[in-house]
């Protein structure tokens, strides 16, 4: 059994090394070719190579394996997983997330399957291990997305006090951009950037929108095209939506303080079961191990996980609250 573990080891030690060394190759190849063709075209400056600069541009490898990429493209799950990755501020590729993904899920299933015999409770182990890497962006996405809520009221106060000296808006979003840290800072200098290159505002902001689906922002916008549209001070209603943002923080401030014991509660209530057996067995490992040897065992694992999982939601839904 030993023997078969580490062969299986090295099998995906062998396996993995390959496929990232095929993938630099790749990527390294693919970064030639447009360097080449960028420098053959700027050197000709065709209406032929022009139009192949703008197909260049436009064009994003969703992964440096070429079948993978045509893949992706076909399917509507690739734009998706780009925008996630993209505001996770991760450089990981779809295809690359998509494989970790495979990986993730077959070597645990196949090593567990071995193991225990138990098919069903490989599979169970195995697609939760395989949205590990995708729970892992949306960790980060959510991280920088609170930290961009943090830093938008600020944000805020510094374009207020550059149009009440006398700044465009423009210039004020540039200030933005230029000062305040990412993401805040980095966002704000895509959308200055894109009105610099002639976007209507409107559509400027609807792309930050779509960057950074957040409730806070979509009000910062909406006050900003209705001001475009219907006139009026536009510092003073800025301040008044900063003013409003600090108030929806403070208010879920004191709701996650009021809700604390019931979170700890659901973490208590989630992870008790798990530790207690992990003792027992640590204590009296044949008396545990008939959870996972006999029929009716692997049953009440099963019913067991549900409950908790289902428990675990339940609680999760009562103390989350929108504010």
């Amino acid at each position: 059994m030993n023997l078969l573990l580490v062969t299986v080891f090295l099998g995906v030690f062998v396996v993995t090394a390959l496929l990232l060394i095929a993938s630099g190759v790749g990527a390294s190849e693919k970064a030639k070719q447009v360097l080449a063709t960028l420098d053959s075209a700027l050197a000709a400056g065709t209406p032929q190579s022009r139009d192949q600069i703008v197909d260049l541009r436009k064009n994003e490898l969703l992964s440096a394996i070429p079948w993978l990429h045509r893949s992706l493209l076909k399917i509507e799950l690739a734009p998706r997983l780009r925008i996630l990755l993209y505001q996770a501020n991760l450089k990981w590729t779809a295809g690359g997330l998509i494989l970790m993904s495979i990986a993730a899920f077959v070597f645990p299933a196949y090593l567990i399957q071995m193991g225990t015999r138990q098919d069903v409770f490989a599979l169970v182990v195995g697609a939760v291990l395989g949205f590990a890497p995708l729970g892992f962006v949306i960790i980060k996405r959510n991280k920088r997305f609170a930290k961009f809520e943090e830093g938008l009221p600020e944000a805020l106060d510094m374009m207020v006090s550059a149009l009440r000296v006398g700044h465009s808006f423009s210039a004020a979003m540039g200030l933005v951009g230029r000062e305040c840290p990412d993401p805040v800072g980095t966002e704000f200098r895509v959308c200055f950037e894109e009105q610099n290159y002639g976007l209507e505002l409107k559509t400027a902001m609807e792309n930050l929108i779509a960057r950074v689906p957040l409730q806070d922002l979509r009000m910062v916008a909406t006050a900003i095209l209705i001001q475009k549209e219907s006139g009026g001070n536009l510092a003073e209603v800025l301040d008044n939506t900063s003013q409003i943002i600090r108030q929806r923080f403070r208010l879920r401030r004191q709701v996650r303080v009021h809700t604390a014991q019931g979170r700890l509660t659901g973490w208590v209530l989630t992870a008790l079961p798990l530790l207690l057996g992990l003792a027992l067995y640590i204590a009296n490992p044949d008396l545990m191990s008939v959870l996972w040897t006999r029929p009716i065992g692997v049953k009440l694992l099963y019913i067991a996980g549900g409950m908790i999982i289902v428990g675990g939601l339940i609680i999760r839904k009562i103390v989350n609250m929108d504010v």
